[in-house]
């Protein structure tokens, strides 16, 4: 393997930017070296989605993950650490342009769920992955700036897998 590849397949040093940017939206921002082609399939695809998606140290298992990620598609997670502890998150995609851009709204908590936009920048081989959730309210808002927590380690996640691919690639 040359250096070069070496470079392509280390894990990002950024670490993730998580910032609330108005009463009503939440801002996430993490580099990733790696292709914007592989950082959005690793969002669209369900074998991939589901080996980052979950933060570890939640100690849950993502059980069930449908992605019909096009223009008018559906998605379902179910997640929980046993049958009787489940969560389900779904939604429907409202824009899907491979490669650049996801929005999907999040409709498990009914009416006036938040509406999240991820955006994937490629500059030199690395992405800039942004994901903006935008809520209803304030008060919907306040709910939802739990979720932040978790995303600099599920985002950890992804970019270790995002290094499992490139070697996996590296060496077809």
């Amino acid at each position: 393997m040359d250096a070069r590849s070496e470079t392509e397949l280390a894990p990002t040093t950024n670490r993730t930017t998580t910032e609330r940017t108005s009463d009503r939206e939440l801002v996430v921002t993490r580099t990733f070296n790696a292709p914007a082609r592989i950082v959005f399939e690793a969002w669209t695809t369900p074998e991939l989605f589901k080996r980052w998606w979950v933060p570890k140290s939640l100690g849950v298992s993502l059980h069930s993950c449908e992605l019909d990620a096009r223009t008018g598609g559906t998605y379902r997670l179910v997640f929980g650490d046993d049958a009787a502890t489940q969560m389900e998150f779904f939604g429907r995609y409202i824009e899907v342009i491979p490669h650049s851009r996801i929005v999907w709204t999040n409709d498990e908590g009914g009416e006036g769920g938040p509406v999240t936009t991820v955006t994937f920048e490629e500059k030199a081989g690395q992405t800039m992955l942004v994901i903006h959730d935008l809520y209803p309210s304030k008060e919907a808002a306040d709910d939802g700036a739990g979720s932040l927590d978790g995303m600099p380690e599920t985002l950890d996640q992804l970019d270790e897998l995002l290094v499992s691919l490139g070697a996996t690639a590296a060496r077809s």
